[in-house]
């Protein structure tokens, strides 16, 4: 029996065939990959997961990335550690917990010392910003790859009390996240700070174990937090970031190339990550406010003075490298 195949069809077939070969060849690039497990605290709808995508996308012809969301690889405050200890390639984690092992950062995790997200970028851009860097990747084995802004921090709160100045946060148990600096930061704006994982704030205000909790308006919105909340204090204590960080190993093992690329990726993430969130905080005030909230601003001063001073006069201060204030205070 003949068979009468036409040119057009032998055409098809070999398209065919090149295609599936190129599936096959991609398939086994990315299988190639390296394989980075990233871990983070946040949830999957917050602004910093769509971050993470892109992100991720950026980097596919260099790395696997594998998220995990809501600290279900690590739990808030493990990340560090993991990376240490080669459990962990990739991680958000809070200049709090750096601090933790290097005290000389705690000043970055001061009250009142970023103005403003453009001051906290030019201070990580700057030498000042690049010699902190440089002293937590020395001692801890990591490589900070840049600031993830994620909003100024204000005081949710479940009683209907108002708060003008710290004197009014007597008494009040503020949730804060496990870790010295975080409960200093509670005790600088007057609170009595209560330590509680973040997956459990929301219950703990419904259940009045806690009285309120400090975090930055997307953050509240994501979380739901204020529908267990009677009003928000926009105090502005702390421009809050985290820092997107890769492990020394990992880091280590791409060529110049591919952490130029990899670097890049992250930069065009962050810049992104930090425009959406100075949107989103413009708009949730007036949002809370049409679920109910009160939303007001207190003495802002009264709550730097009272902050600025609990700091200086605290041990935490003893280990900021000298002269560093000024500095940040000059950019």
């Amino acid at each position: 029996m003949k068979l009468n195949v036409s040119r057009r069809a032998i055409m098809l077939a070999g398209a065919v065939a090149l295609s599936v070969g190129s599936l096959q060849i991609g398939a086994a690039n990315a299988q190639d990959n390296p394989v980075l497990r990233f871990s983070a605290v946040f949830s999957d709808q917050d602004i910093r997961a769509r971050m993470m995508e892109r992100f991720t996308e950026s980097v596919a012809d260099l790395v696997t990335m594998e998220m995990h969301y809501g600290g279900t690889l690590f739990s808030q405050g493990t990340e560090l550690v993991a990376l240490q200890r080669g459990n962990l390639e990739m991680g958000n984690i809070a200049p709090q917990d750096i601090a933790n092992q290097v005290p000389a950062w705690s000043i970055l995790t001061s009250a009142y010392l970023f103005r403003d997200p453009a001051h906290l970028q030019t201070f990580f851009d700057s030498e000042a910003g690049t010699e902190m860097k440089a002293m937590a990747e020395n001692q801890l084995g990591i490589k900070i790859l840049g600031p993830t802004y994620f909003g100024s921090r204000h005081l949710g709160l479940r009683p209907d009390q108002r708060i003008e100045t710290p004197a009014d946060l007597a008494g009040i148990r503020l949730r804060m996240p496990p870790g010295e600096s975080w409960q200093f930061l509670g005790e600088s704006i007057g609170a009595n700070p209560t330590s509680m994982a973040y997956a459990e704030v929301y219950t703990g205000l419904q259940t009045g174990a806690i009285d309120g909790q400090d975090n930055p308006l997307p953050n509240v919105q994501n979380m739901k937090f204020y529908e267990v909340m009677s009003q928000i204090a926009l105090t502005s204590h702390l421009v809050a970031f985290d820092l997107l960080t890769i492990s020394s190993s990992a880091w280590e093992a791409m060529s110049e190339e591919e952490q130029s690329a990899f670097q890049a990726a992250a930069d065009e993430a962050m810049v992104w990550s930090a425009e959406q969130h100075v949107q989103s905080e413009a708009e949730l005030a007036a949002y809370f406010e049409e679920q109910g909230l009160e939303v007001y601003t207190p003495d802002v001063d009264a709550f730097r003075e009272f902050a600025q001073e609990k700091y200086l006069n605290s041990p935490l201060s003893d280990s900021w490298p000298e002269g560093m204030v000024e500095r940040i205070n000059a950019l």
